[in-house]
């Protein structure tokens, strides 16, 4: 069975402890807080997409050299929930540069508040931004 699918099977999902990817950068961390939260007492499905288009964001500007904007959400994938006080670390990795997009991949994991130091992946996704002129247009992006 994968780490994934035993993490969804076991009784106890935060006894699961991950490893970090080594393959991706690490490009945004942030505690949810309170006012977060839904009416369940786990953190917004909206918020978690939020940050994971800004952490994906960090890596195409660096290749942009100006304005973009996120054209697609290619797939979101909510695996655990996520807690007020979680420590998230966001890790990004380039998976597609185009004549005037890129792709990137983002996966988020959580240290509970009372278990730091063990981590569990609580979102994965795919994002698209395409590099856009003055008046929002596409625009080519520079190769380097």
């Amino acid at each position: 069975m994968s780490s994934e699918s035993s993490a969804r099977s076991s009784s106890n999902p935060d006894s699961l402890n991950v490893k970090l990817p080594d393959d991706k950068e690490l490009v945004l961390k942030v505690i949810p807080m309170p006012a977060d939260c839904n009416a369940n007492g786990d953190i917004f499905g909206g918020w978690v997409m939020a940050q994971v288009d800004l952490a994906g964001s960090v890596i195409p500007a660096r290749h942009v050299d100006g304005r973009m904007a996120t054209v697609a959400v290619n797939q979101f994938i909510f695996k655990q929930p996520v807690r007020v006080g979680d420590i998230l670390s966001f890790f990004a990795s380039l998976t597609r540069i185009g004549t005037t997009s890129i792709t990137v991949q983002v996966e988020v994991y959580a240290e509970r508040f009372r278990s730091q130091g063990q981590y569990i992946k609580v979102t994965e996704a795919s994002l698209t931004y395409v590099a856009i002129d003055e008046q929002g247009r596409p625009r080519k992006i520079a190769k380097s």
